[in-house]
């Protein structure tokens, strides 16, 4: 398995964040072709401290062959375009293959 874990930083407008998220990027992200699963949380909690970001995105697919498939398909390039229409405080985008524990 390989995953897909997008932090976002406190946008400008943390309402327009949520609304245009959940109403027209999350819609984008059902067309990703390969994904698995996803999901999202705007309650992102620090063990200590405050959290550096406002919002958690992550995803599934089989394997690094299959994202990198998805992120250059029409779709993936749409949806990495999209990002800019919401993401003002920035975005950290990481990819890893899944290691399982004992």
């Amino acid at each position: 398995m390989h995953k897909v874990l997008v932090l976002y930083p406190e946008p400008v407008d943390p309402d327009h964040f949520r609304d245009y998220y959940v109403s027209k990027h999350l819609p984008l992200v059902e067309r990703w072709p390969g994904v698995l699963a996803w999901r999202y949380s705007f309650e992102v909690a620090a063990a200590r401290g405050e959290t550096p970001y406002f919002a958690v995105f992550e995803s599934e697919f089989a394997d690094a062959a299959a994202y990198a498939a998805a992120s250059a398909s029409p779709q993936g390039q749409e949806l990495s375009a999209d990002v800019a229409n919401y993401a003002t405080g920035g975005v950290v985008v990481i990819h890893y293959p899944v290691q399982n524990g004992s």
